[in-house]
């Protein structure tokens, strides 16, 4: 809980002599939240109230979400210190590795894990789930677009020489050409995002190519992890172990937001309900937390019946959830 949490932040401010700024998107299975542009303003609220600062240290737990979000995050946190560090206690992907490139330096844990930064595009455009509800798409990476034309190319290329035109035409088949564009234009700006922001950190521009091809293709899948030791020597990012005394902090902090969000627990509505005809539940899914600036938390909230339900087998019981809120409260 927070109240609880707020005097370890107390600890890791003394520790780093800085100021703690806590944002996780909770990646719980079936109340998955992502980076997004709505959070702006709460990051705003907290960097206001703990105000020009020599350190911030940013900790940041995401399975990644929208990258243009996690630019303007990073570049809004430095209007507030010269010096931004970013510690990683477990998961920190995609867009969220892509915070963690702006930073000075970035604290992981011995389990904490970098991904790769190219995008998954949802677009109206993109495919349908074969069987899936209405509106249910399929999501469009780089790196699987990318996968289909190299194996075209190194495979089919021995036996008969492939045109851009037919790559194209097989393509456009499964993917609009308007999605596949938007797959190489997002390719291109993250490249120059992560460029950009990586100069914080490395000032070496054949490094900074190295890295950026890295998290951009050469890891050849989007779920492919980067723990500290990889990070470090292989990539040549800026990486700090921390001692144990640091790693103990930020493990209780980690440990406590792991019970509040309950992440590793897979939102499962019979073991929810029970033998109870009705369940009443509150799940936070999202934070943004300071000392000073107290919680702001995205939370789902409302009931579970269970009930008949007409399917195409006729009546059956079934688990209906009648969602009565869902956005951001605060608590001090």
């Amino acid at each position: 809980m927070y109240l609880q949490r707020k005097s370890i932040y107390e600890e890791l401010e003394a520790n780093r002599h800085s100021k703690v700024l806590v944002y996780v998107t909770g990646d719980r299975p079936g109340l998955e939240t992502k980076i997004a542009s709505e959070v702006y303003d709460y990051f705003v609220n907290q960097l206001d109230r703990i105000g020009p600062a020599p350190k911030i240290s940013l900790i940041l737990y995401t399975r990644g979400g929208d990258t243009l979000a996690a630019w303007s995050i990073i570049n809004l946190i430095y209007q507030f210190t010269e010096d931004l560090e970013v510690i990683i206690p477990s998961k920190c992907h995609s867009a969220g590795t892509l915070m963690s490139l702006g930073a000075k330096r970035i604290i992981m844990t011995k389990q904490a894990t970098l991904g790769p930064i190219d995008p998954s595009i949802e677009h109206p455009l993109n495919p349908m789930i074969p069987g899936a509800p209405p509106g249910a798409k399929i999501p469009v990476s780089v790196e699987a677009v990318e996968g289909f034309i190299n194996f075209l190319k190194s495979e089919l290329g021995f036996t008969r020489r492939i045109s851009g035109d037919e790559i194209s035409r097989l393509l456009s088949q499964h993917i609009h050409p308007i999605v596949i564009g938007t797959v190489y234009r997002t390719k291109e700006q993250i490249k120059m995002l992560a460029s950009r922001l990586l100069k914080n950190q490395i000032q070496d521009r054949r490094k900074t190519k190295k890295i950026i091809s890295f998290l951009c293709s050469d890891s050849g899948s989007h779920d492919y992890t980067i723990h500290r030791r990889e990070a470090r020597d292989l990539l040549g990012l800026n990486i700090e172990k921390p001692d144990d005394t640091l790693y103990s902090i930020i493990k209780r902090i980690y440990d406590d937001i792991e019970q509040e969000l309950l992440l590793t627990q897979k939102l499962d509505p019979n073991s929810l309900i029970g033998a109870a005809p009705v369940q009443q539940y509150t799940f936070k899914r999202c934070l943004i937390e300071t000392v000073v600036g107290g919680s702001y938390y995205f939370s789902s909230e409302g009931q579970m019946t269970r009930q008949q339900i007409q399917t195409p087998q006729g009546l059956q019981i079934g688990i209906v959830d009648n969602r009565t809120y869902e956005g951001w409260k605060y608590e001090q």
